[in-house]
């Protein structure tokens, strides 16, 4: 297959070596040349800086992964050619029809779509969704998500005020940016009927864009739930606690171990990665399901529909905050 990937910040290049880790060589670059990483890692693959050329090479698959708010205007015109996407999170800056016109050409082109939303390929979550659809822990009463990280630390050779994540105008914030959480939670519970939040910028960090969000989830099965979501937290904390009828799991990114309690027996029980998991694991299986889903072998664990759906959470977030009203889905 020949894949195209716009995009060669760190998660773009992330996705280039689990290619060629995973056997692909036919790979072609879409570069805007405003990286600010080095360009030897680059200098194999062949380049095209016009987006219409990129396409007439005629790839398979193309992989979106540059800046929020620029997505769109990749994976328009590539859908539109027939390419199956693989379309980094959130699919787009906010709600708006260019939105709803991607879902109907990739519908009616047949493209296979999957958003990178990777926590939905954690060995431990996987475990953990498991046992809650089992019922042994009885019905979901609560849940608590907290991921808080320091934005300066994340990409140690840029200006952190020159990132996407801290810029308005490709589509930055703390809840587009760590917008994992949204997509997970609707992933284990079920749907959101209804999301109040209060967001602002609260640290000394220079930005133009929110760095704190209170979320606060009504969903469809009587679940309730919070997720904090932070910039300036440190050390970084990503965490998820889940209270249930007969018992409780606590999962923890750090360790990627899930503990969990059960009320009959009254002690915890660890959920342990398998030996050697590393973080980019989840990026690999994704990518991995994303060769499978393009040949036609499996169907998408993460649609476009479900990244919609995460969207228009986040957009409920705003809203909320800026209304002071609870927002319904």
């Amino acid at each position: 297959m020949k894949f195209l990937i716009a995009g060669l910040g760190s998660i773009g290049r992330r996705h280039l070596r689990n290619l060629v880790a995973l056997g692909q060589q036919d790979i072609l670059l879409y570069r805007t040349h405003r990286s600010t990483m080095p360009d030897e890692e680059l200098a194999a693959f062949p380049v095209e800086t016009d987006l219409d050329a990129a396409l007439a090479h005629k790839p398979d698959a193309v992989i979106v992964s540059n800046p929020t708010a620029l997505h769109l205007d990749i994976a328009l015109p590539a859908a539109r050619a027939g390419c199956h996407l693989f379309l980094e999170k959130p699919v787009a800056a906010s709600i708006d029809e260019r939105v709803k016109t991607l879902q109907e050409v990739a519908g009616q082109a047949g493209i296979q779509v999957l958003v990178g939303f990777q926590f939905r390929f954690h060995p431990v979550l996987n475990q953990v969704k498991e046992l809650l659809a089992s019922t042994s822990l009885g019905r979901v009463y609560s849940f608590r998500a907290h991921w808080g990280e320091y934005l300066p630390g994340w990409h140690p050779w840029e200006d952190y005020r020159q990132g996407y994540a801290a810029r308005r105008d490709l589509g930055g914030g703390v809840v587009n940016t760590l917008c994992h959480p949204l997509d997970y939670v609707r992933w284990l519970f079920g749907d959101v009927v209804s999301i109040s939040a209060l967001t602002g910028q609260v640290s000394e960090l220079e930005l133009d864009v929110e760095d704190a969000a209170e979320i606060t989830l009504a969903m469809a099965q009587d679940v309730i739930g919070s997720i904090h979501l932070d910039y300036y937290q440190r050390p970084a904390e990503h965490r998820l606690s889940i209270a249930c009828e007969r018992g409780s799991v606590h999962w923890d990114n750090a360790t990627g171990m899930a503990q969990v309690y059960r009320s009959d027996q009254v002690h915890w029980q660890a959920i342990e990665p398998p030996e050697g998991f590393a973080r980019n694991d989840l990026f690999l299986e994704e990518m991995r399901h994303f060769l499978a889903l393009t040949a036609g072998k499996a169907q998408s664990r993460c649609t476009l529909e479900d990244g919609i759906q995460a969207l228009r959470m986040s957009s409920a977030v705003h809203e909320s905050s800026r209304t002071g009203q609870a927002v319904a889905l």
